[in-house]
């Protein structure tokens, strides 16, 4: 009894101090955010980003761009990993080395590469946005390769598409009838980290020449101290509310490898 008292004063005290840890600088942040007016603490620093019209069309084109590179990056990693789940075993260590490329390989490469590859090819793939949201993809595909990974071990989709086949359904029904219904934890935690990682981007959406929001986050850093740490608040909030979302959309059993429902 008294290792298990121990055991959860040690836990308690380690979540005490990784909360402090995180919220310490959000509200010494949000504190620095109020004194632009010198001893007239106020929300200048809030009006001053929200009114300005920059701030809404990067936030609207980020969101836009984070929105496509989710549906496009997960509509391509799903039926990929679950085809080497299921058919190909063989080829699931290789899809596992690919997916670990953008941590190895630096972004800044990773994009010089894309513009170098289809920028002078023609056709859809030259188009900059089209290069964007593919590059958000790569970026985002180590975690989105996981998530659908272990969400696929989770709920042993081979069992379940080799049942389906049995009882006549196609490979198009196993997919979308059965697989992805069990997967609707994992595959929203995979389209969220793709959100979030394209929404805060700076490097891919720099070199591309788009003002993003990670752009404009950037240039008022650079240039407004007290908007800056508002801003910077402004963004927490809207990443909490974006997992409350994801929370609610999930049920109570999302995870990154969530079971089937």
């Amino acid at each position: 009894m008294a290792d298990v008292k121990t055991q959860r004063g040690w836990a308690w005290l380690i979540v005490t101090g990784a909360g402090v840890y995180f919220v310490v600088p959000l509200i010494a942040t949000f504190v620095f955010s109020l004194q632009e007016l010198r001893g007239d603490p106020g929300f200048t620093a809030y009006r001053t980003i929200l009114t300005d019209p920059s701030f809404w069309s990067s936030l609207k084109f980020s969101v836009v761009m984070a929105l496509f590179a989710a549906l496009v990056t997960i509509g391509v990693a799903v039926p990929a990993v679950f085809w080497a789940h299921v058919r190909y075993p063989r080829i699931r260590p290789w899809l596992e080395f690919v997916s670990l490329l953008p941590f190895v390989v630096p972004a800044i490469v990773l994009i010089l590469g894309i513009v170098r590859l289809y920028g002078q090819a023609g056709g859809l793939l030259s188009f900059r946005v089209v290069m964007l949201v593919a590059a958000y993809g790569v970026v985002a595909l180590p975690y989105v390769f996981r998530a659908v990974d272990n969400g696929l071990r989770a709920i042993d989709a081979r069992v379940l598409a080799e049942a389906a086949l049995n009882l006549g359904a196609s490979w198009f029904t196993v997919l979308i009838r059965i697989v992805i219904p069990n997967l609707r934890g994992a595959v929203l935690a995979a389209a969220f980290l793709v959100f979030a990682l394209s929404v805060g981007d700076l490097a891919v959406s720099s070199m591309l020449g788009f003002n993003s929001f990670g752009v404009y986050m950037e240039l008022i850093g650079q240039q407004q101290a007290y908007p800056a740490a508002a801003l910077a608040i402004i963004g927490f909030i809207i990443v909490w509310f974006l997992i409350g979302l994801m929370k609610a959309l999930g049920g109570k059993d999302l995870s990154l490898g969530n079971g089937p429902r």
